[in-house]
Order: C-alpha cells, then sequence, then structure tokens
C-alpha cells in the first residue's frame, strides 16, 4: 500500500485547537472530515512533544562508513578511471561488501558522476607553459584589439560523417525504421578539406583544398583568398593574421611569404584549438551542412560555401567579444585544455 497523504499544517492546528476546546475524536473527525484515527494520533504526538509537524526519518543506515566514502572519494579523485567494480573491491578487502549501485548512489550523491572523457590534444610541459604565457600577456588587452585579427583556420568535413549528432523520437520497436537510422558508408563516402577565415565583422572566404597540401599550396591560398577577405571585412590598419603551428604554416617558405607581404602574425602557443574561436564557426558549419544533407563531394563542396557565407556576421562578433573568457578558461585550469 501507498503512503497517505500528510495533513497540512494548518490541519494539524485545528485538531488541536478542537481538542483544547473540548471537542471529542469523533466530533473532530466528522467536523474535518478525517479519520478518527488520523485525529487521535495527532492529538497523542502533540501530548507527546507539544508538535503536530513531522520529524525528518533516519531511513535505512548507510553501508558504507564515512571513512570508507572518503577513502572512495579520495581515491576518484587521484585517479578519475577507476570503475565501480574497483571501489567495491577496495571496500570489500576494508570489510565492506556492497554492489556497484550502491556505489554509484553514493558518488552522486557527492556530485560526482560517470561520464564519457573528452578527446583533447596532447598536452606536453612546454605546450603548457607557453598557453599559460600566451593568456597572461594578452589577459589585459582591449577587446578592440581583437578585432584586428582575422582568424584562419582548416578542417576536414565528411560526406557522411560525424559532422553532427542527431537524435530522433522514436518507439522501442523502431530503432531501424529508415527515418530513425543515420546513413553511413565505408571510410565515409569521401571528405573534402577547407580553410577559411573570419574577424569580428564577418566570415571570410572558404578554400576547399583538393590536393595534399604544401607549404607552396598555403602560399598561394593566402595569396588569392587572404587579402580578398581582409577588403571585405574592412579590416582596419594594422590588422593582425593568425594560424597556428601547422608545419605547413611554420615553413621557410611560408615565413618568408608573409614577410615579403609584411602581414603582422600573432605569436601561436601550440595545442591550442579552444583558444582559437573558429573552431566554434567550424561546428556551426558542420551541422548547417548536416541539415542540407549532401549527396556526392561535388554538392559537399557548394554547400559549405554557401552555408559560410550565410553565417550572421553576429555570431563572430559574439565569439571575439568573448576571447577574454578563454584566455581566463586557461590560466584557471593552469594551461590545460578547456571547453569552447
Amino acid at each position: 500500500m501507498g503512503k497517505s497523504k500528510e495533513l497540512s499544517k494548518d490541519t494539524r492546528d485545528k485538531i488541536v485547537q478542537l481538542h483544547k476546546a473540548g471537542k471529542g475524536y469523533g466530533e473532530i473527525a466528522k467536523q474535518l472530515g478525517e479519520k478518527r484515527s488520523t485525529v487521535g494520533a495527532i492529538i497523542r504526538k502533540w501530548k507527546k512533544l507539544n508538535m503536530t509537524v513531522n520529524l525528518n526519518r533516519s531511513g535505512a543506515p548507510c553501508k558504507i562508513s564515512p571513512r570508507g566514502v572518503s577513502m572512495m572519494l579520495r581515491k576518484v579523485r587521484n585517479q578519475p578511471r577507476t570503475t565501480r567494480q574497483d571501489l567495491v573491491n577496495d571496500l570489500k578487502r576494508a570489510g565492506t561488501t556492497v554492489s556497484m549501485v550502491t556505489i554509484g548512489n553514493t558518488l552522486r550523491r557527492h556530485g560526482l558522476k560517470s561520464c564519457m572523457a573528452r578527446k583533447v590534444p596532447l598536452l606536453k610541459p612546454a605546450h603548457v607553459k607557453a598557453r599559460l604565457k600566451f593568456s597572461n600577456d594578452h589577459l589585459d588587452d582591449p577587446e578592440e584589439s581583437w578585432e584586428k585579427v582575422l582568424w584562419s583556420d582548416e578542417t576536414k568535413m565528411d560526406l557522411f560523417g560525424h559532422n553532427s549528432t542527431k537524435c530522433v523520437w522514436r518507439k522501442k520497436n523502431d530503432a531501424y525504421h529508415p527515418k530513425n537510422t543515420i546513413p553511413t558508408v565505408k571510410h565515409g563516402g569521401g571528405s573534402i578539406m577547407l580553410w577559411g577565415c573570419f574577424s569580428a565583422h564577418g566570415t571570410g572566404r572558404l578554400y576547399c583544398i583538393k590536393e595534399r597540401m604544401t607549404a607552396a599550396m598555403y602560399c598561394e591560398i593566402l595569396g588569392n583568398d587572404l587579402f580578398p577577405s581582409v577588403r571585405s571585412l574592412k579590416m582596419s590598419r594594422g590588422w593582425i593574421f593568425q594560424h597556428d603551428n601547422d608545419p605547413k604554416h611554420t615553413a621557410r617558405k611560408t615565413k618568408e611569404w608573409l614577410r615579403k607581404k609584411h602581414i603582422k602574425v600573432l605569436e601561436w602557443p601550440s595545442q591550442s584549438a579552444d583558444l582559437n574561436p573558429i573552431e566554434n564557426l567550424w561546428r556551426e558549419l558542420k551541422l548547417r551542412v548536416s541539415q542540407r544533407q549532401p549527396r556526392n563531394l561535388t554538392d559537399l563542396e557548394k554547400i559549405c560555401v554557401e552555408e559560410w557565407a550565410k553565417i550572421p556576421p553576429a555570431v563572430c562578433a559574439n565569439l571575439v567579444k568573448n576571447y577574454r573568457k578563454r584566455l581566463t578558461s586557461v590560466i584557471a585550469n593552469k594551461g590545460y585544455s578547456t571547453k569552447y
């Protein structure tokens, strides 16, 4: 039998008041429309405790002692990849036998839950040090200085790949209905590489890389698309070009080309995708492209160019406006990878 609904505090107080006025159990029950046994229980409780509210129930005793909980939390903090079975075994050796469900419930009560580990770039001590230096050096830069930066990067776009995650509403036995599935082919059905750039004023040009890119090809891309992007975005004097430390970007030929063109390059820490706001635009582009469902690589390239141009300038401006948050996040995480 389920638990009955508890009476409100006002009703309990009314029962006590009527009892003080000389009313009997049956008369009170009839007047308030409650059971005689309920009225009697409330009055007896009032006589014994001088109160009518329910006290907190103690419940079943915890199977894991406070010392055992501390041991679990300490091990999980030091070794986040510890499994529930590992904790069960540790407690068993200490003389406490519990199930994995109990372990999970205990950890959740302390704000811990099992999650998939995020994939991030491999950071060596030198990378962490460089990321911290970059963040501290530019932390106090005014917002206007970031508006002068032209951000750039390359990304891979799969024809039938995991460019986005799609959820569907379905019934239990309809998992393989055509409307509830995502078609895939071996090796992703092909892909294209894209180079793009943007500033606080909007997106620049998008170039499809159809061959293996070399330093010479990279210089050719910059020659054909960099300055037209700068002009279309109306970049002010003293604009700065940003690209990462890919070998093609740091090659002698590329550095020489940038020097001859008098292009100022933002010094960039390696393995720092989370510091480049264009990564957010790549995700936006992939979501938009997946919704249009390209049929072949030619269609994919066309849709990418169209959707890149449709990204609102306000989105770009907001990414640059909030750039200081990226720097503070890196500093707060002591130079390690952050969410972007």
